[in-house]
């Protein structure tokens, strides 16, 4: 809890009146977010590859009596400028604004030597973490500057912030990463309403997690939902002076 305010309480309609997208909606941290933003009174716009996935987290919101929230099936390895502007667009002609933007997909890519690293996986890996995240934001940038106060939230990574040998494509991207959001938070500060922020959620099981360290005991990490106060309290209100941090949820 290094960031959060000593007894920091979420309001139970905390984020009542907000919608948020979310990348990555379908599974592990950014499933964890988005139901999480839901219980709390966001509209929440789901934005994945697998549309299943994304469907389940549908079907709980609505099932839990949610704000109706949005599926947006996109695969962002083949997402271009064009088609994230139009998406943009198509947004923009049925809600008036975007109150957060949380950037969680990600692929993890190899874990080896950088001698031995697939350029194929490379760009691969960089278009999902990096470009993406720079195209993606750019076209929202309108409507999330119509919104009272608006949060962008990168995921980061440990290894972003250090870097750590047989990490390849995943460290560098997270990296570029922080950069990204150090640049738009130095941009958008005094001048928007927009905040920018990276938060790195140390060791969580997850997917990714499970497969980068396969032999270990999955239990012996927090499950992402305990987490979760991280990421509520930086698309809340209650963060609107926490801009260009590079925060972290563990310590």
């Amino acid at each position: 809890m290094t960031f959060l305010p000593e007894q920091w309480l979420p309001q139970p309609h905390g984020l009542a009146e907000k919608t948020i997208l979310v990348t990555g909606a379908g599974d592990g941290i950014g499933k964890a977010a988005a139901l999480t933003f839901a219980r709390h009174g966001a509209e929440v716009l789901l934005l994945g590859r697998t549309e299943a996935k994304l469907e389940a987290v549908y079907d709980t919101i609505v099932a839990e009596g949610g704000v109706l929230p949005a599926i947006i099936p996109t695969d962002l390895a083949k997402a271009g400028h064009d088609d994230l502007i139009a998406l943009a667009g198509e947004l923009a002609t049925s809600i008036p604004k975007l109150d957060g933007l949380l950037h969680n997909a990600s692929l993890l890519g190899d874990r080896k030597p950088l001698a031995q690293a697939s350029a194929a996986l490379w760009h691969q890996v960089m278009q999902v973490n990096v470009n993406s995240a720079f195209m993606l934001t750019q076209a929202l940038l309108p409507m999330l500057e119509q919104a009272p106060l608006a949060s962008i939230v990168f995921t980061s990574s440990g290894v972003g912030r250090k870097g750590r040998a047989f990490w390849g494509g995943y460290a560098v991207s997270k990296f570029a990463t922080e950069g990204l959001m150090q640049v738009l938070a130095d941009e958008l500060g005094g001048i928007s309403n927009i905040r920018v922020n990276s938060l790195n959620p140390g060791a969580v099981n997850t997917a990714m997690r499970r497969t980068a360290y396969p032999a270990e005991p999955p239990n012996t990490n927090p499950d992402p939902d305990a987490l979760m106060p991280h990421w509520l309290y930086l698309m809340s209100d209650d963060s609107k002076d926490i801009n260009g941090k590079a925060l972290s949820a563990q310590r």
